[in-house]
């Protein structure tokens, strides 16, 4: 909103008072000696009276420019970027001084920013090989696993399993935090979506002899395929985690509302409200000792680059509905 030219009035007078001053002072010395040499008073007056008009001409236009150069500088501090239009020019020495150390500061800043830019792109690269190649040896355990089928060789595929996702939730993260999300935004088959996560998880389900009730949907979401998957997987890891015995039920409402409810141990009321927040493990987490905190913090700011709502309800002992809303209007199709 911009500044009413009434409120300048108060800064202005303090920043110049001292030229306000000397013009009048000299003004009063021009008066006094024209009249110590006998000029009439009313001529002594009137040049008076011309001069407080030429200074009062003078102060208004400079006080117009300065106005006009706050406007300026204020809205250029409102779109501070490192990529700025440059700064308004100065109107002397020692104002150009400044104008010079901020243009300075934002080059500095500019290649501070571009060289940790560059870092994290080296960073996510590397760890994008990390993950590509870690999941080999993960792949060969898992084979080799199942060469026999035993309670002792299906309890090591479960944790090498969860290694792998462990590893992706990493890759995630960084991707997450990123200025680039490499979203696809398109129709896509809910049915195909869920029925995907759900075959991932299927050896899960039947490690802990958990049932799954699912009877499939017609719906079309907008969205990006990768993250929401990321997002389903996630919420059926935590379901399996915290589900001893019993089940997961996963529905679509006609409003597009994707329910993920199970019959596991719940969440408190106390930590109900912070579940999506990084790093917070409650009471479950206390329990589970290899919680981590990210899983549903991840889903979270998935969910928001993809703009959907995701929500919790739950009750101790009762299991736990995760609720996300697909409704997309504020996407577009890529």
């Amino acid at each position: 909103m911009e500044e009413k030219w009434y409120r300048l009035v108060g800064p202005y007078l303090r920043a110049h008072w001292r030229f306000i001053a000397a013009q009048a002072l000299f003004a009063a010395i021009f008066t006094v000696v024209l009249f110590l040499y006998g000029v009439p008073a009313e001529a002594a007056l009137y040049a008076a009276l011309l001069c407080a008009l030429a200074g009062a001409g003078m102060l208004a236009a400079h006080f117009y420019r300065y106005g006009k150069k706050r406007r300026e500088r204020m809205a250029a501090l409102e779109n501070l970027t490192v990529s700025a239009a440059p700064l308004p020019p100065a109107d002397d020495p020692g104002e150009e001084d400044f104008r010079q150390m901020a243009q300075r500061l934002r080059r500095e800043y500019a290649a501070l920013a571009e060289g940790q830019q560059a870092e994290r792109r080296e960073m996510l690269d590397w760890f994008t090989a990390w993950v590509h190649q870690i999941k080999t040896p993960i792949a060969v355990m898992q084979m080799t696993l199942q060469g026999e089928d035993t309670d002792e060789h299906r309890a090591l595929g479960a944790e090498l399993f969860r290694v792998g996702q462990y590893a992706d939730m990493a890759l995630n993260y960084l991707r997450l935090d990123g200025s680039v999300t490499d979203l696809v935004i398109r129709p896509c088959p809910l049915d195909d979506l869920i029925r995907r996560s759900v075959r991932k998880y299927a050896p899960q389900f039947v490690a802990k002899r958990l049932s799954l009730t699912y009877e499939g949907t017609q719906a079309q979401v907008l969205t990006d395929e990768k993250w929401l998957s990321f997002i389903l997987e996630q919420l059926l890891d935590n379901a399996v985690k915290y589900t001893a015995a019993g089940g997961v039920t996963i529905t679509v409402t006609k409003e597009k509302v994707l329910r993920i409810a199970d019959t596991g141990m719940g969440i408190a009321a106390e930590d109900l409200p912070r579940i999506f927040e990084k790093g917070f493990t409650g009471y479950n987490g206390r329990t589970d000792k290899s919680a981590t905190g990210l899983g549903l913090y991840l889903c979270r700011r998935a969910a928001e680059k993809l703009h959907h709502r995701l929500w919790a309800q739950s009750e101790p002992g009762k299991g736990s509905v995760f609720c996300l809303d697909l409704h997309s209007d504020a996407l577009e199709v890529e």
